[in-house]
């Protein structure tokens, strides 16, 4: 694989059991490097991490993260995100363990250094039962993490940039990172992204190039965007994360491909990054 540049503009990809076809469709991107992305019903063995392992080094492609969904969540409204998504469901708690581990192993045997997620809405009740049991599922999974020499990041969004980072304090994991997404702070009205990057600046190790605007409701969600037409600012963004010195990387997430087909939306949002990286 070739040495990555500085500030590599990648691509977060939702990955299919064909390992070939999934990664020929990145590769025709042009991205400098890519994030793989996991369902809950992608069956996971030892044969498929083979196959992506030997399939992106055959293109010559840098795989930074693996991300983990969760069968049952959805993302229709807040209330929804806090019933659903992450660590935070009761119901379903045991068995997303088990499954995170099942991808930590995945991306290790992929040969993949980080593993990401939402882990859901963080209680601001330290002291709460859910708080507690979702901090301590945290702390367990970033030790096996660990053990496979891995990163576990936390994906930002569903809670402040503050609590956020009295979390990670409380969770006091060293290989316990961020994956920062600009739009989420604006999705979720949990905060200005510009300032939120520059609080949790220290933990963060990868980004995730979104955009959208600001919900319009209390309890809604607002509307993801094309990225560079949001309300994020796209272009103030990545000029404080080239000023801060980051050394990680971009990667474009894009669920809006309006009457474009979404292979152009994507390749249009990892060409405007890479210009923009140049300024």
């Amino acid at each position: 694989m070739q040495p990555l540049s500085e500030l590599p503009i990648g691509v977060f990809y939702w990955i299919g059991e064909e390992p070939a076809t999934t990664v020929a469709e990145i590769a025709a991107l042009d991205p400098e490097a890519c994030q793989l992305a996991v369902t809950g019903e992608v069956r996971l063995t030892r044969e498929l991490a083979a196959g992506y392992r030997a399939a992106l080094a055959a293109a010559g492609l840098r795989a930074i993260t693996v991300f983990a969904a969760y069968e049952g969540e959805s993302y229709a409204d807040i209330a929804t995100v806090q019933r659903t998504v992450g660590f935070l469901p009761r119901a379903t708690r045991a068995q997303r363990e088990r499954r995170t581990r099942e991808v930590i192993d995945f991306a290790a045997a992929t040969g993949i250094p980080s593993f990401a997620t939402h882990v859901g809405f963080v209680p601001e009740e330290r002291s709460s039962a859910d708080y507690i049991e979702v901090r301590d599922v945290v702390r367990r999974l970033a030790d096996y993490a660990a053990s496979c020499g891995m990163t576990f990041c936390l994906e930002t969004g569903q809670e402040s940039a503050p609590l956020l980072l009295e979390f990670l304090h409380d969770v006091a994991r060293p290989n316990v990172k961020v994956n920062f997404d600009p739009a989420n702070m604006v999705l979720y009205g949990s905060g200005e992204p510009i300032e939120a990057f520059r609080l949790l600046r220290p933990h963060v190790v990868t980004i995730h190039g979104k955009d959208g605007d600001w919900p319009a409701a209390p309890g809604a969600l607002g509307r993801e965007r094309v990225l560079g037409t949001g309300s994020v600012d796209i272009p103030r963004f990545v000029r404080v994360v080239r000023e801060s010195g980051f050394p990680g990387s971009i990667h474009v997430e894009s669920g809006v491909h309006g009457d474009e087909p979404r292979a152009v939306t994507l390749r249009s949002a990892i060409r405007l990054l890479k210009e923009l990286k140049g300024c």
